[in-house]
C-alpha cells in the first residue's frame, strides 16, 4: 500500500504503519525539529515541513488511485480534556484540513486518529457526526474506534480514538475491523518490563535529561491511588511500574515529567517509597514529615521514547524539551502497527480479492 502521511510528528505512526508493510511516499510536518527528526529516521520519504493549508496543494501531482492510504492525527489541544476544550481552537479547525486532503487523493482507506475526548464526550457528537457526513458524502464507509494501547504491546493506558474510512465498498468494514483489531490484542506490558531491557540511567545509553527538583507538595491532593492526585510539586506523578503508565504528556521536559522509583525498578520487593507516603498521609490526614530520596527521578528521553514503543534505534532531533515533546505528542508504534495489520487484511479483502475477480 503507498500512503500519505499528514501530522507526521516525529513518526510515531509511520513507524508503525511501515513495520506493517506500508511504503510511505509523501509526508508533512509543521514543527521543525519534529520533521527533522522525520527525515532522519525515514530518508526514502518525502517530508515537506510547513503549513498543510498551503501544501496541499501539491498533492494533486498524484495520479488518481495511486494512493491507497491517508493516515495521521491533527492536533488535539482543542478537543482534549488537558486543554481548555475550544471548538474554535484553531486546532481544531485541522481535522477539515485533513478531510480536503483525503477529498483530493481519494485513497481507498483513510486513519485519522485523535484524542479519547473526541471519540466519547457528548460535546463532541456534532464534530463525530460531521466527520462520519462528510466522509460518506465523498464515498467512504466511516466509523471510530476508541482504543487503548495497553492492549497491543505498549506499557502505557493510552486512549485514542481513529477514524477509519473506506472508499466505495459495500462490504461491512466495521465488523471486520472489530474481529481484526481483537485477533491483535497482546498481554500486556508493564513499565517495569520495558525499562529494564534499557541500559541504566545516567549511562551513555540512557542519559539524565529532566533535572526539574522532585519535592513534595505543601498541599498534597489525596487520591484512591498513591499514582494519582497530587503528591509530589508540578504536574509529574509517580508511575507504578508494576502496571502501564498513565498518557504520557506532551509538555514532559519539566516539573510536569513522570517520576519513577529506580530502586523498585531494580528490586520488585524494595519498599515502595510512594505507596508508603501515600498510605502515612492518608492515616495522618495531615502533612507528613519526610524528604523525597534520591533513588525517586523522573524519566529520561530514551525511557520515554521506549514507554512510547519507539525503536531503540530512532534517533530525535532538537532540544531536550522538544525531544519530550515530539515523544508526548507520538501515537505509540505498537498501537499503529495493530491499526495498520487489521486495516491491510481489509483491503486485502475488500480491494484485491475483488479486483482479482473482476480480472
Amino acid at each position: 500500500m503507498r500512503a500519505v502521511s499528514l501530522f507526521a510528528g516525529a513518526g510515531g505512526m509511520d513507524v508503525g504503519f511501515s513495520d506493517a508493510g506500508v511504503s510511505i511516499v509523501w509526508a508533512n510536518e509543521l514543527d521543525l525539529d519534529a520533521a527533522q527528526t522525520y527525515i532522519k529516521n525515514n530518508p526514502d520519504t518525502m517530508l515537506r515541513q510547513g503549513d498543510i493549508k498551503r501544501l496541499k496543494e501539491e498533492l494533486q501531482q498524484f495520479d488518481e488511485g495511486s494512493i491507497d492510504l491517508v493516515f495521521g492525527g491533527p492536533p488535539c489541544q482543542g478537543f482534549s480534556v488537558a486543554g481548555k476544550m475550544d471548538p474554535d481552537d484553531e486546532r481544531s479547525k485541522l481535522i477539515w484540513e485533513y478531510m480536503d486532503v483525503v477529498n483530493i487523493l481519494k485513497p481507498k482507506i483513510f486513519v485519522m486518529e485523535n484524542v479519547k475526548a473526541l471519540g466519547k464526550l457528548q460535546r463532541w457528537q456534532s464534530v463525530r457526526e460531521k466527520i462520519v457526513s462528510r466522509a460518506h458524502d465523498m464515498g467512504y464507509t466511516c466509523f471510530y474506534k476508541v482504543l487503548n494501547a495497553a492492549d497491543f504491546g505498549v506499557p502505557q493506558k493510552r486512549e485514542r480514538v481513529f477514524f477509519i474510512g473506506f472508499l466505495d465498498t459495500d462490504a461491512d468494514v466495521e465488523k471486520i475491523f472489530e474481529t481484526e483489531i481483537i485477533k491483535l490484542i497482546k498481554p500486556r506490558v508493564t513499565v517495569r518490563d520495558c525499562l529494564r531491557k534499557l541500559p541504566p540511567a545516567g549511562t551513555e545509553g540512557n542519559p539524565i535529561t529532566c533535572t526539574a527538583k522532585i519535592s513534595l507538595a505543601a498541599n498534597p491532593v489525596m487520591r484512591k491511588s498513591p499514582y494519582a492526585g497530587m503528591l509530589f510539586n508540578g504536574m509529574g506523578r509517580p508511575l507504578d511500574i508494576s502496571s502501564q503508565a498513565n498518557t504520557l504528556p506532551a509538555s514532559m521536559g519539566g516539573n510536569k515529567t513522570p517520576i519513577l522509583d529506580e530502586l523498585l525498578l531494580e528490586d520488585p520487593e524494595a519498599e515502595n517509597w510512594v505507596v508508603q507516603y501515600h498510605t502515612e498521609l492518608a492515616q495522618a490526614n495531615k502533612k507528613v514529615s519526610r524528604i523525597v530520596p534520591s533513588h525517586i527521578r523522573r524519566i529520561t528521553t530514551v525511557e520515554a521514547a521506549a514507554i512510547q514503543t519507539f525503536p531503540p534505534t530512532y534517533q530525535f532531533v532538537g532540544e531536550k524539551s522538544s525531544i519530550y515533546r515530539q515523544i508526548g505528542n507520538a501515537v505509540p508504534c505498537n498501537l499503529a502497527f495493530a491499526i495498520a495489520e487489521a486495516i491491510i487484511s481489509i483491503y486485502n479483502e475488500a480491494y484485491l480479492t475483488k479486483a482479482r475477480v473482476y480480472a
